[in-house]
């Protein structure tokens, strides 16, 4: 028998024992679906922190004060001094003309604020942020409706802001949020803006924001102090430490840290998320790996005593065929093709349902359209499927190569 005759036989053979054979590839399935499903969220979410910081570049970077407030033998840790509003536009200033680069300077007016309009009103959780006209573009924020600010609204302390996408959908359920006012803190704003949404691992954060200029976020602030944060860029990538090292020298000469000691800012580039994130993946997808394994692992055991049951069923079947003058080899290959086949079965269906709950999984995870088809998780899936269908059916198709035509003939 050729390779095809022997397939044709795999599936009549399994057509005769439906119901077992259904039992057998749903394990299977269920393995391979915790291995694509599990895979395939994990490439979503990766892809998903890929396409947030697409638009920023490897040569952007932020500046900011991070003060943890731990004690170490009894003894509180230095805290660091905020980063002032003169010593961001310093920065600003002196770092743009040396490197030709752009700084965006910004802060945190309010982190749980209420935003309302008419009788509709948000849950406390708008971050309310002061931003000057460059942190638009260089945070990669791009404009569904409207426009960006501009260097004037920042002259004149506009009483204007830009809202996230969650943010407009909450209040504007009947109306186009452009040209509309809303309250923030019993201030008036006037809408001219709606971001595009996000959706990023952030938790919908990035959806639930109100920029507003930064001279109208310090006058609401009045006399609270705020921190101010700085994110800068510089064009081309080819001397991006040596920016990294220029910019560390400048802050620390603004900021007065002595020699030697420590920087008292933070300087983060804006791709180590999306490096960190990736290194995490990659324990998930080892975690993902061990699921599977070991789903696959019963389904293998599962699916080598169904063949050995089936063995046993066509002794008598097997004398006649080796009667008839089949080999070992044929009768072997025979049952080993039987194996692979129910695995293939299992394994295509695995990697369909694999692929429609990690897909699903993702979008609930990152509020992205898009249908991940991740190749190389199909191949692998399909792969495992034949290796489990190989390491399953050979042995109970060995026994069946040895059993003696005379006694399989008399077998009952």
């Amino acid at each position: 028998m050729n390779l095809r005759e022997n397939f044709a036989e795999g599936l009549r053979s399994i057509k005769g024992n439906m119901l077992r054979t259904v039992l057998t590839a749903m394990i299977i399935a269920f393995g391979i679906t915790a291995l694509v499903g599990i895979l395939t969220t994990i490439d979503g979410m990766q892809a998903s922190v890929n396409s947030s910081f697409a638009d920023l570049g490897a040569n952007t970077f932020d500046i900011r004060v991070e003060n943890s407030r731990s004690r170490r033998g009894g003894v509180s840790s230095k805290q660091n001094p905020p980063i002032t509003y003169f010593e961001a536009r310093n920065f600003k200033t002196l770092f743009e003309q040396k490197s030709n680069g752009l700084v965006s300077v910004s802060a945190v007016v309010q982190g749980s604020a209420e935003v309302k309009f008419g009788s509709t009103r948000t849950n406390p959780n708008i971050q309310v942020v002061g931003v000057d006209e460059t942190y638009q573009s260089i945070k990669g924020y791009k404009i569904a409706q409207g426009r960006a600010l501009t260097p004037s609204d920042l002259e004149i302390s506009a009483r204007v802001v830009v809202i996230g996408d969650e943010l407009a959908t909450k209040l504007f359920k009947d109306v186009k949020p452009l040209n509309q006012f809303i309250s923030i803190s019993n201030d008036r704003y006037k809408v001219v803006g709606v971001l595009e949404k996000k959706g990023s691992i952030s938790g919908g954060g990035d959806d639930r924001l109100a920029l507003i200029p930064l001279t109208s976020g310090r006058q609401m602030a009045a006399n609270q102090d705020l921190t101010y944060n700085l994110t800068a860029t510089a064009p081309g990538t080819q001397q991006t430490e040596y920016i990294l090292a220029e910019a560390t020298a400048l802050m620390r000469q603004i900021r007065r840290d002595p020699i030697g000691s420590e920087d008292s800012f933070v300087l983060e580039r804006a791709d180590a998320i999306a490096k960190d994130f990736e290194e995490v993946t990659g324990y998930l997808r080892i975690g993902g790996f061990g699921i599977s394994f070991i789903t696959l692992l019963g389904a293998s055991i599962a699916l080598m005593n169904i063949m050995m049951v089936s063995v046993t069923e066509r002794t008598r079947e097997i004398g006649i065929r080796k009667a008839l003058g089949a080999s070992p080899f044929k009768i072997r290959f025979q049952f080993l093709m039987e194996a692979i086949v129910i695995c293939l079965l299992g394994g295509i269906g695995g990697i369909i349902l694999g692929l429609s709950v990690g897909n699903l999984i993702a979008y609930f995870v990152n509020n992205d359209g898009s249908f991940l088809v991740p190749w190389a998780w199909i191949f692998l899936g399909l792969f495992i499927s034949v290796t489990v269908g190989i390491l399953s059916g050979y042995y109970p198709a060995y026994k069946a190569s040895k059993l003696d035509p005379i006694e399989s003939l008399r077998y009952e």
